[in-house]
Formats: structure tokens, C-alpha cells, sequence
């Protein structure tokens, strides 16, 4: 099993970053890593037990994952796992914590493990995904911090 953490610092509150990180109505506003994120099987709010599908940029294959919230804590922690079978993947679940460091700043802490398939490329797949899906997801974060930055200089403009 292949696991891995980002962490990055947000100028913005814990509140504001779980907020828009689990709006998927905004989603692609700051997220570099999809083409698509949407609420699905009837849910209009992200929520524990609340279904979402988030599909990859196609120079990453596009592939898309369903999950389900399985945590959903505002504004601390945020838990899903995957529940369809894309390709390459037999498993796969994420955790994204929110701490406040002040009013204005918090850190998000992302955490992911997954299990490829087929099991006899494990050996060649897990190092290679996961060494992929760290570099995507700090971008990602990267990207989400940028977001509040320009947020933040448009307020004060």
C-alpha cells in the first residue's frame, strides 16, 4: 500500500479553506489536478455519507474516482474513500485536516493511501503513482494557497 502527506499553509481561516476545498460547485477554481468535480446518487452539499466523483486532467489519464465522505467535521477534518474501481486503482482514501495557526492562517494537512492493481505491477505502479500523486497534490495545494492569496489582494485593493 502506498501512502503519502502534504501539508501546506493557507492564509485564510480553517473555515474558509474547508469550506471551499468541499464546494464542488467552485472547485476547479483552484484545484490543477481535475477536469470535473460533482456531487452525485442525489446529494446537493458535501456531507458524511455524501457521494462525489472527481476526474483527473487527461495528461493524467482521466481517470475518474467516486468517493464517499466517510469523516466530515467542519471545519477540521474532512475523510473520503473511494467506492467505484477505476483503472490502476484496487483502493484508495484521502484525509484533508484543517488547523488554525491564527484568524487569518491555518494548515491543511492532506493525507492519502491507495493499493494499485494489478497486483503482480504493485511492486512498479505503487512507487511511481505515489511518487506522482505527492507532486500533484502539492501543487494542488500550492494552487489552493494562491487562491486565497489573489482573494486576499482583492480585498485589500
Amino acid at each position: 500500500m502506498a501512502h503519502g502527506e502534504v501539508t501546506e499553509i493557507i492564509p485564510a481561516s480553517s473555515h474558509a479553506v474547508f469550506d471551499l476545498i468541499h464546494d464542488y460547485s467552485r472547485r476547479l477554481e483552484w484545484d490543477t489536478l481535475l477536469r470535473a468535480a460533482y456531487l452525485v446518487d442525489g446529494h446537493a452539499v458535501a456531507e458524511k455519507g455524501a457521494a462525489s466523483v472527481c476526474v483527473g486532467r487527461r495528461s493524467l489519464g482521466g481517470i475518474a474516482l467516486k468517493t464517499v465522505y466517510v469523516t466530515f467535521d467542519r471545519p477540521t477534518l474532512a475523510a473520503v474513500k473511494m467506492v467505484n474501481q477505476p483503472p490502476f486503482f484496487q483502493s484508495w482514501a484521502a484525509s484533508i485536516h484543517h488547523e488554525d495557526i491564527s484568524p487569518s492562517e491555518s494548515r491543511v494537512t492532506y493525507k492519502f493511501q491507495f493499493t494499485s492493481r494489478p497486483r503482480g505491477l504493485r511492486f512498479l505502479l505503487e512507487p511511481l503513482m505515489g511518487r506522482v500523486f505527492l507532486w500533484e497534490t502539492g501543487k494542488r495545494l500550492r494552487a489552493l494557497k494562491t487562491y486565497f492569496v489573489r482573494l486576499t489582494a482583492g480585498r485589500e485593493s
